[in-house]
């Protein structure tokens, strides 16, 4: 990963960065279903170009969410 801008730090603006309405808003069970999908199709596109190990956290990924739904859902 490389780094832009340096060590300089962001002034804030005050305002909420771009796209946290998309995704950091809702409940935690909606967060957790959101991510559960999405490191799904992640997790297809790794294994398309042959990411082992990058598959293999995504798809742990997706098994957290998922699991954490099913517990969120039976204590309900």
């Amino acid at each position: 990963m490389s780094k832009t801008g340096g060590d300089r730090k962001r002034k804030g603006t005050g305002r909420e960065p771009a796209g946290s309405d998309l995704y950091g808003r809702g409940d935690p069970e909606e967060a957790a279903a959101f991510i559960a999908a999405t490191s799904g199709e992640l997790s297809k596109i790794a294994r398309r170009h042959g990411l082992k190990t990058l598959r293999h956290l995504l798809d742990m990924t997706q098994l957290e969410a998922v699991e954490w739904l099913r517990k969120k859902r039976r204590l309900s």
